[in-house]
């Protein structure tokens, strides 16, 4: 029987993907790395230290410290998300279907502690929730399982009774390198993507969810 739901945060929870490139293109071009795309894509799925380290190593700055260029784009994405952050569609519907179930729910992110509570309040759905965990408590973000298994550690329930909504293959791997079963919720461009293929179901948006997908999984088990 599944017990706990946890997600991840960014691109699932809220649409905040265009807000951390955005953030990241103006603090690292201010110290003189030239934020292209394509290396751009490599830093998708990373924590916030992981891409700051990325960038230092392709443009190394001097005048400032890595940590304090990470802790300007944490500061600039906070502020983008509290001016203009939204839910991606149908979370309070999914997180109502699964509190009427008696379900626990958590979140798994690589993103800075500090930005739960900010994204929580944000879309008014901090209530829902009974767990949080960030990859900056974690030796190593996702894809390594460490995150996933704090929140269900926190929740007390045990992994393999637990599901994971994730946009990302890196998240994906970590749920399931947790022996949680994973339900991927792709960037609309990328939902034939092969690579999606190793999550146990895939949805086009959180809003396509229903109770015959629960059932499903618990059957799986």
């Amino acid at each position: 029987m599944i017990q706990a739901v946890i997600f991840d945060m960014d691109g699932v929870l809220i649409d905040s993907e265009p807000m951390w490139k955005e953030a990241e293109k103006q603090v690292f071009s201010s110290v003189g790395v030239e934020v292209c795309d394509s290396l751009s894509a490599y830093t998708a799925s990373m924590t916030t230290r992981e891409v700051t380290e990325f960038w230092y190593s392709h443009f190394p700055w001097s005048g400032k410290s890595l940590e304090q260029v990470e802790n300007e784009v944490v500061e600039r994405v906070e502020f983008l998300i509290s001016e203009k952050g939204k839910p991606m569609a149908g979370v309070k519907e999914i997180l109502d279907i699964l509190q009427h179930q008696n379900l626990k729910i958590g979140l798994s992110t690589n993103a800075p502690f500090k930005l739960i509570s900010v994204v929580l309040s944000k879309l008014d759905i901090a209530h829902y929730f009974q767990a949080i965990s960030s990859s900056e408590h974690e030796t190593k973000g996702k894809p390594h399982p460490a995150v996933y298994l704090s929140t269900a550690n926190k929740l007390k329930v045990d992994p393999s009774k637990c599901i994971a909504f994730e946009d990302s293959v890196t998240g994906i791997m970590a749920a399931k390198a947790a022996k949680i079963k994973t339900i991927a919720v792709p960037p609309h461009l990328e939902f034939t993507d092969e690579k999606f293929e190793i999550s146990d179901f895939k949805l086009r948006r959180l809003s396509d969810f229903t109770l015959s997908h629960l059932k499903e999984i618990a059957n799986h088990i």
